[in-house]
């Protein structure tokens, strides 16, 4: 089973969340950030006037961590840009589990996101669907060396039954995206307009026996800690290997020592983690006795 997560979100009290391009190209480069740090694969995106939409896969499970430094970074980069300050979206995104199986779900939920400038009469019937350029549909007929890195096609193109990523494999894309608009309708999209999941009853049986294992596993309501945090103890523990330091030798030199900045240089570019955590010497010496992938509780968090 492999999850997909479509995700929306609204600007606070449904205002404009892009006041102009510029808007919109700081949140794109704001999203290519966030999926360098966090490894998330993008199958499509839309950016509307007051929300966006996102179909992503989280190789990681780092979705929450993720959003929070994404939205959170973006509301800083927009108030400073326009000398605001507060809140820009409405509260939490909304977000499905879409089933990533070969049964049509993924191409559904991005047929559901490449045509929302049609539902939005963003575009009239006259022209193409590609006249609108702020969503991941113009990216996909690009030739892959255009495209943005965090973009991936081939999910998507595989479920049209289109072979490969070719010219002629995009000019077949765009033509049966051009056909697919034409039988737009509101009623199909109930399934991801409402609901926690998109997919068919097996898929739905067993997300709910994975919650129940987790409720077995965490009988107290202690949650794995999302991954940003394990690779950033990795990205570091690599650093000191090469450098041939034990955890001690972080503590004990200067704080401007220029192998102490390049590796937080690379936490802060590469992880989620906070100024505070990168800071923080006590992090880095602490023994650690949980191998990756086991629960890992503190008794204070920054």
């Amino acid at each position: 089973m492999l999850g997909l997560t479509p995700g929306l979100n609204r600007g606070d009290r449904r205002e404009a969340i892009f006041a102009d391009d510029a808007d919109r190209v700081e949140f794109l480069d704001t999203l290519s950030e966030v999926c360098t740090k966090t490894d998330w694969q993008i199958h499509a995106y839309c950016l509307m006037g007051n929300h966006f939409h996102f179909v992503l896969e989280t190789p990681q499970a780092n979705l929450v961590t993720g959003m929070h430094w994404f939205l959170g970074t973006y509301t800083s980069r927009f108030n400073r840009h326009h000398r605001l300050f507060g809140h820009l979206f409405k509260g939490r995104y909304k977000s499905l589990i879409v089933d990533g199986r070969e049964h049509g779900y993924l191409k559904s939920a991005c047929d559901y996101v490449h045509l929302n400038p049609v539902r939005a009469n963003l575009i009239g019937p006259e022209q193409e669907l590609k006249a609108y350029g702020w969503s991941s549909y113009p990216e996909y007929l690009k030739p892959a060396p255009k495209r943005p890195a965090w973009l991936r096609v081939d999910r998507l193109l595989g479920e049209m039954h289109i072979p490969k990523d070719s010219e002629a494999g995009r000019r077949q894309f765009e033509l049966r995206m051009e056909e697919r608009r034409g039988e737009e309708t509101g009623p199909q999209w109930k399934g991801l307009r409402r609901g926690w999941y998109f997919g068919d009853k097996a898929f739905r049986r067993e997300l709910l026996a994975q919650v129940h294992e987790q409720a077995e596993e965490f009988p107290f309501g202690v949650e794995r800690r999302e991954s940003s945090e394990e690779k950033a103890e990795r990205i570091v523990a690599e650093r000191l290997a090469r450098l041939g330091w034990q955890e001690k030798d972080l503590s004990e030199r200067r704080k401007g020592d220029p192998k102490k900045v390049e590796i937080a240089r690379r936490l802060r570019a590469e992880t989620t983690m906070s100024l505070q955590w990168i800071a923080s010497d006590c992090r880095w010496v602490r023994e650690r006795t949980w191998p990756i992938g086991s629960i890992i509780c503190r008794s204070s968090e920054t």
